[in-house]
């Protein structure tokens, strides 16, 4: 976001002031949309010394006009304010603001303010801060977050990492932050969302093309843009023209992961689905799955499947289009021996989940050999066993320090090892090869139960068999199976929330996108006569 101000600044020539006026102007706009009536009791912006405290001068200047009380607290001397921070000051003192300058003494003066107000606007830092909060700004943040009033944040809330979304020592938690122009990535992933309270986001007129030039690495999936990912089905296909996706899954005592992974990828709408598991275990599928098929694969007297020969592979990877490796395997030297045999061989786009992980857990090596890059689908416990941190003491320890960094983590080991990561948890990662990551928004706590992964895998692998380029199926594949979850959550509650459900639930997730996008198309066209968006 820096760069992007730079650019539209420096390069394509709009004032600064004229962003800083339009930030300004964007903030005092949502706070009278959602505090209107609480802010005609007073509100008191809390202003740094930099280009986030000019924001909150511009915020108190037009609330003044509106004849809302208004006043400031800076933390800081005046003469220590940024060049365009000191403009708006001046400005606000034209209006007859008042400013208290507080932090030579500590916090007295914010402590004696915030009595008898109704509304804080924090503006003391923006997306600049990296270091841990300390001193006097600790202090304030400290004492906003105990006041118990409302707090409206400038484009990131103080003390917030805007990058990771981790509180740099003590963070202010909003009722409402106005993000500028962008929402930041600390801002849409945990625990970064539980500081910000409502996000809303303005347009301050950062330049398209300085959008273009910097082309930003992380994206929030939307609804509107995946429902046109969901593809309409001509009158005259078959089951031939949607895929044939093979699931090499399960063993003894964890038959219903390859079961959840087939039932998954034929709800995704995947025309074929084969199931290649021991052969043992063959009846237990064949009477579990009407619509799958079965190929019994040979197995020693564990009921582990033994590793195919080059002959027994290409006949199963005859005429597939897409296959999902792990859920329920097992994890041994014939299942890591197939999972090697694959990372060598396999020209079809392929999941890799559950005790496929770890099976790679300490071989993450072997995927930078892959003829074709795999989709990993880790939860933060198996990406911790995947990249194998030595510096903690232990796995819990590893996990903790990929949940800090979900994004970053999830980014580099995609680019380190050329594969595609698909981080679960609360708002699920995607990270590329190429070093972009999409945050999913879907989902809830009731998905946190046993198969869901199973589920998501076979969704993935779904759409895969289908023909979806990886990066469209992975977005909506990954939205899809919040979406899903979240209407099982709206009708039954959280509690009790099986994979099962979800898997019900995928049809008529995949018609309510559709709708959505019929409803934009149909839009689209009031707007703009016959013409309208084609994708």
């Amino acid at each position: 976001m820096r760069e992007l101000d730079r650019l539209t600044i420096q390069k394509y020539g709009v004032p600064s002031l004229t962003l800083m006026e339009r930030a300004g102007e964007a903030v005092a706009k949502a706070l009278l949309k959602s505090f209107g009536k609480i802010a005609r009791g007073g509100v008191l912006v809390v202003a740094g010394k930099g280009n986030n405290g000019g924001d909150g001068f511009v915020v108190a200047r037009l609330l003044k006009k509106k004849r809302i009380p208004c006043e400031v607290v800076l933390l800081g001397r005046r003469k220590e304010l940024s060049p365009d921070a000191m403009v708006n000051f001046r400005a606000y003192l034209k209006v007859k603001g008042k400013v208290v300058e507080a932090g030579r003494d500590g916090i007295g003066p914010l402590a004696e303010r915030l009595k008898g107000k109704k509304l804080i606007v924090d503006a003391i830092f923006g997306t600049g801060l990296k270091e841990e909060v300390r001193g006097v700004y600790a202090e304030a943040i400290a004492a906003i977050n105990a006041s118990g009033l409302p707090v409206v944040a400038v484009d990131v809330p103080s003390g917030l990492d805007s990058d990771t979304g981790k509180p740099l020592g003590g963070a202010i938690k909003a009722e409402l932050t106005v993000a500028l122009g962008y929402p930041k990535v600390g801002e849409v992933i945990y625990p970064g969302l539980t500081y910000v309270g409502e996000l809303a986001v303005a347009d301050i007129g950062i330049h398209a093309e300085a959008v273009q030039e910097v082309r930003p690495q992380a994206e929030l999936l939307e609804h509107d843009e995946i429902s046109w990912f969901v593809p309409e089905r001509e009158p005259d296909s078959h089951k031939g023209s949607y895929g044939h996706l093979l699931v090499v899954a399960g063993s003894r005592g964890k038959t219903g992961a390859a079961i959840l992974a087939c039932k998954a990828g034929m709800r995704a709408g995947a025309g074929l689905v084969t199931l290649a598991a021991a052969r043992s275990l063959n009846e237990i599928f064949a009477g579990s799955m009407m619509e799958a098929m079965t190929e019994p694969l040979r197995d020693n007297a564990d009921e582990e499947i033994l590793p195919p020969s080059d002959q027994e592979w290409r006949r199963l990877l005859d005429k597939k289009s897409a296959l999902v490796f792990g859920p329920g395997i097992g994890v041994n030297e014939s299942t890591r021996a197939a999972l090697w045999w694959l990372l060598r061989n396999l020209d079809l786009p392929w999941v890799i989940d559950a005790d496929g992980l770890g099976l790679l857990a300490g071989n993450v090596g072997r995927l930078r050999g892959a003829k074709r890059p795999p989709v990993l689908t880790p939860h933060p416990g198996e990406m911790a066993r995947l990249i194998g941190t030595e510096a903690a003491p232990s796995t819990a320890l590893r996990t903790g320090a990929v949940n800090n960094d979900r994004v970053g983590v999830a980014r580099s080991f995609a680019r380190e090892q050329r594969c595609y990561v698909v981080l679960k948890g609360a708002r699920t990662v995607i990270a590329t090869p190429d070093g972009k990551a999409f945050i999913n928004p879907t989902g809830n706590p009731g998905m946190a139960s046993g198969g869901m992964g199973d589920v998501l895998a076979g969704i993935l692998g779904g759409l895969l068999a289908q023909g979806f380029k990886i990066d469209d199926a992975l977005k909506l594949g990954v939205f899809l199976h919040g979406f899903v979850g979240d209407r099982v959550a709206a009708l039954k509650g959280e509690m009790g929330l099986i994979a099962s459900d979800v898997i019900e639930g995928l049809p008529e997730g995949l018609n309510a996108l559709r709708v959505k996008r019929k409803l934009q198309i149909a839009k689209v066209k009031l707007q703009n006569g016959r013409h309208y968006r084609k994708f």
